[in-house]
């Protein structure tokens, strides 16, 4: 069984979606949940779906090390991070080379990189005049919203949308295909 860990800073909405996703399966389950803020609703989130949390500072997260020890204690073999705004540091990524999926709610490289999250991203397509937005699926690296893409899915802006229609259309992309691109990466890690 695979045990995958959800990092994420806000609400959860996807770290709930991938937890149920795999809840039936016999080959992957969410089996632990980090956040860096201990107001972010994830924690509630995990509580309900009765999957263990911890809450680690900015500076613990960045240094890395009792992170690490925390994964490994649980044995994960894979981490997911769901609106999860801190760079993972290089440490991290060294412990678990290709086995740390981001989700990005813009086509990248458009509207990626440091600061660029949530309704920014969104703001953002819209004042740019963009056609379309959506998803991108990627293993990280250093940098932010950088490494392989391994999927996106597109779409429609209209000229009518405001950041809110983008980001529902985009939520409605994530929800979908988040967990079934997670669900394909592991069963090629093997």
């Amino acid at each position: 069984m695979k045990k995958i860990a959800i990092l994420a800073s806000g609400s959860g909405s996807n770290a709930e979606n991938i937890a149920n996703y795999f809840k039936e399966s016999d080959y992957a389950q969410v089996s632990f949940i980090i956040a860096n803020n201990p107001e972010a609703y994830v924690l509630e989130r995990a509580k309900r779906l009765g999957i263990e949390s911890a809450v680690v500072s900015k500076s613990e997260f960045m240094e890395a090390d009792n992170v690490i020890s925390m994964l490994k204690e649980r044995d994960i073999d894979f981490i997911v991070l769901a609106g999860f705004l801190l760079l993972v540091p290089q440490k991290l990524i060294a412990a678990y080379p290709g086995r740390i999926v981001n989700i990005h709610p813009a086509l990248l490289p458009k509207h990626g990189g440091k600061g660029m999250y949530g309704d920014r991203v969104h703001k953002a397509v819209v004042e740019c005049g963009d056609t379309e937005s959506g998803i991108t699926i990627h293993i990280i690296d250093e940098h932010y919203d950088k490494g392989t893409t391994c999927f996106q899915a597109k779409c429609p802006v209209l000229p009518t949308d405001t950041p809110d229609d983008v980001a529902a259309k985009v939520h409605a992309l994530e929800y979908e295909h988040f967990p079934h691109v997670i669900d394909e990466i592991l069963h090629n890690l093997d």
